[in-house]
C-alpha cells in the first residue's frame, strides 16, 4: 500500500500551514485529484521566487528541492518554464506560497 497522502489533501495542508504562519497561498494549477506532482512556488513578498519540486533522494525519501530561481535579469524564463510544466504534466498541481521566510517553510516541509 502506497503512504503517500492524496495531493489534493496535501495541497490543503500546505494552504492551511502557509496561512496558520502568516502567509498567503493560492493554487495556480490544479492537477490529478490524487496522484498530482506538486510544486510549491515561494516568495517573499512578492519577490525572490523560488521553485521547489519534491524528488526522491538516495536514502529513500521524498524531498522538496529548489528547482528553479527567478532571475531579475530574464523575467519571462520563470514564466515560461511554469507554462511548458503545464503543458507536459496534466496532473501537476503549482501551490505559490508568498511566506516570510520561506526557507523554513519548506524545511518544515520536508521530513
Amino acid at each position: 500500500m502506497d503512504a503517500r497522502l492524496p495531493a489534493h489533501l496535501e495541497v490543503s495542508g500546505l494552504l492551511r500551514m502557509a496561512e496558520a504562519d502568516g502567509g498567503f497561498a493560492a493554487v495556480l494549477a490544479k492537477g490529478e485529484r490524487d496522484a498530482g506532482t506538486i510544486l510549491v512556488l515561494t516568495m517573499e513578498k512578492g519577490r525572490n521566487r523560488v521553485l521547489y519540486e519534491r524528488m526522491p533522494q538516495l536514502d529513500g525519501s521524498r524531498k522538496f528541492v529548489p528547482v528553479k530561481e527567478h532571475d531579475m535579469d530574464n523575467v519571462e524564463e520563470f514564466d515560461e518554464y511554469l507554462a511548458r510544466r503545464k503543458r507536459q504534466d496534466g496532473d501537476l498541481w503549482i501551490v505559490e506560497v508568498d511566506i516570510a521566510n520561506p526557507e523554513r517553510f519548506i524545511a518544515a516541509l520536508n521530513p
